[in-house]
């Protein structure tokens, strides 16, 4: 008989042997308007086929003004079929000089129909990430293609100077795994002019990445990603973004046991808990909740024709306030900012950009520090665990995770105009339960878990927003089944729904009385049941069914609303909602 107490990675792989089935056909100034091809500019709808298995989202394309924009190619025609990076050469736009109303990265990627694992893709420019994501998987049917835009405006600070970059997407190429990726990536920059006038951006940009713009392995809670650097001495507002990639044995994270019972079932350990930790010079400085992204191959490719999850091939980075922090980076001495995964069990891709804005003012060092924080090192987490299970694994229970704090981080610093005052208040609240079920004619996993984080961050005396809400909730149910069946046939059941939801308010400060809110929600619903023969072999695939639905609105007027919806692995509806 199979062991079907299997782990979830295993899954991973692009079932050469089944695609060959074929079951996948080919196929605060005036509002921003969106770019895309009329008739579609005003919403950004990206064109969807209905009745092809090719990838389609429903997020929409990066709002821009209609000034007209200077492109710069980064690399165009690229194919990846090792993991060698190609490297590019960026020159600033003569014709566009900043500021910049809008700097937008365009990037076309596709891979060759045949087999194929899920890869990662970074685009780093010197030691900046400006990209990162994943790609989609094959089929020897299927060779995807997609489109991917990602707002670069906040580090346009990097655009000003020719620089060194390269795209990095590590991809084997050999008899088994025969499908080779291609890529093609601009930057487009938006003069302003009186109705869309180029924003308050940072200063400098400081990367945490490798010497190449790329992401570093954190193999376990103990690993970190530093940076030594000697910030300039008029620093007074400062933010981290963050992206931190689960992969290996942490890719399905979210399913992890406690290490006695992941050893007892053959499962990642650590529990079901991650958080990215932030720390300047050694002391806590800030979290970076892990999103529970989940690529093409994951747990079963069919899965995700032809609807990705959520923001699988465009990564969104999580943006943590340091700004408390400014005075004590104006010392003019080395300071070390880092970054660590609470409970890594090998390994986490990590990488960061940190946002300095300077007091354009000052004429001498600006002082100031940190005057509270209340952030502890290690967060709380908490376990509990029912039912039980006999020395081959054998049992059933539940494991209940849980990890809730709020913290508060205040400090100061005296600039050319006055005393800056920072503080960030945040609380987290991480919950998980997990119901297994372990025979010896199935293995049973629902998940049910929420990540919801409330951050208020409040600065007088800036150029910023003098209060700014950012409220996130994370939620995601993972129901997973294998069942062997008398004859040694088996199925394998999936059914997920995944979401992020983002509320965002912003008032005070640079922002005005009237204040500015927006709202985005993403949620992807995929399903299906996979059928084996009694050696293992993928005969069929049945119940094959997803859906996305996407919503944006803010104050300004802008409004974007997409639902689309599968069956049998190809596009069933495409339509616009809620505007």
């Amino acid at each position: 008989m199979r062991d079907v107490r299997f782990v979830l990675s295993s899954l991973v792989l692009p079932f050469a042997a089944a695609l060959a089935l074929g079951t996948v056909a080919p196929g605060a100034a005036a509002p921003l308007r969106v770019h895309a091809a009329a008739p579609l500019r005003a919403y950004g709808i990206r064109p969807a086929t209905v009745g092809s298995s090719n990838v389609a989202t429903a997020d929409p394309t990066v709002p821009r003004p209609d000034t007209k924009p200077c492109v710069v190619p980064l690399f165009s025609g690229d194919r990846f079929a090792d993991f060698t990076p190609k490297p590019f050469v960026f020159t600033p736009p003569a014709a566009c000089r900043g500021p910049w109303a809008k700097v937008v990265l365009e990037l076309n990627l596709s891979v060759d129909a045949g087999i194929q694992f899920d890869r990662t893709a970074t685009i780093g420019l010197d030691r900046a990430t400006i990209f990162f994501g994943t790609t989609a998987e094959p089929s020897p049917a299927l060779g995807p293609s997609w489109h991917v835009e990602r707002d670069l405006t906040d580090l346009s600070a990097l655009f000003s100077n020719v620089r060194h970059g390269q795209i990095s997407i590590g991809n084997v190429v050999n008899s088994t795994y025969t499908s080779a990726l291609h890529g093609s990536a601009e930057l487009e920059f938006y003069p302003p002019d009186k109705r869309f006038p180029a924003p308050r951006v940072a200063d400098a940009v400081v990367p945490l990445a490798d010497a190449n713009g790329n992401p570093v392995a954190l193999t376990n809670s103990a690993s970190a990603l530093s940076v030594s650097f000697v910030p300039p001495t008029n620093v007074e507002r400062a933010y981290l973004d963050v992206i931190a990639q689960s992969q290996n044995q942490d890719e399905f994270w979210y399913s992890c046991f406690p290490n006695n019972l992941a050893t007892l079932l053959d499962n990642c350990g650590n529990t079901a808990f991650r958080e990215t930790e932030v720390a300047v010079d050694g002391k806590p400085a800030g979290v970076a909740p892990v999103y529970p992204w989940i690529f093409t191959g994951g747990v079963d490719p069919y899965l995700w024709f032809p609807i990705p999850g959520v923001q699988t091939l465009n990564f969104t980075p999580y943006r943590v306030d340091l700004s408390p922090f400014a005075g004590t980076l104006d010392n003019g001495a080395k300071h070390v900012l880092s970054l660590s995964v609470y409970n890594a069990d090998n390994y986490f891709q990590a990488t960061g950009n940190l946002l300095l804005f300077l007091d354009r003012g000052a004429h001498a060092p600006l002082t100031g520090k940190v005057d509270t924080d209340t952030l502890a090192a290690v967060p709380p987490e908490n376990l509990t665990e029912g039912g039980s299970f006999n020395s081959n694994g054998i049992g059933s229970g539940t494991i209940g995770t849980v990890s809730k704090r709020g913290y508060t981080i205040a400090g100061h610093v005296n600039t050319s105009h006055g005393l800056v005052t920072a503080s960030v208040v945040t609380s987290l609240a991480f919950t998980q339960l997990q119901k297994i079920t372990s025979t010896t004619s199935e293995f049973v996993q629902d998940i049910q878990q929420d990540t919801a984080i409330d951050t208020t961050s409040t600065i007088s005396g800036s150029d910023g927003p003098g209060t700014a809400q950012t409220a996130f909730d994370w939620p995601l149910v993972f129901d997973y089944a294998y069942v062997v069946n008398a004859n040694q046939t088996s199925a394998q059941t999936t059914s997920i729904a995944q979401g992020y939801s983002k509320l965002r308010l912003e008032s005070g400060g640079s922002v005005g009385p009237g204040g500015f809110l927006s709202f985005t929600t993403d949620h992807v619903t995929p399903t299906d049941t996979l059928h084996f023969d009694a050696s293992g072999n993928l005969t069929s695939i049945s119940g094959t069914a997803g859906s996305q639905t996407y919503t944006y609105q803010d104050t300004t007027g802008l409004c974007y609303g997409k639902r689309l919806t599968s069956a049998a692995n190809v596009l069933t509806q495409s339509v616009k909602i809620g505007c």
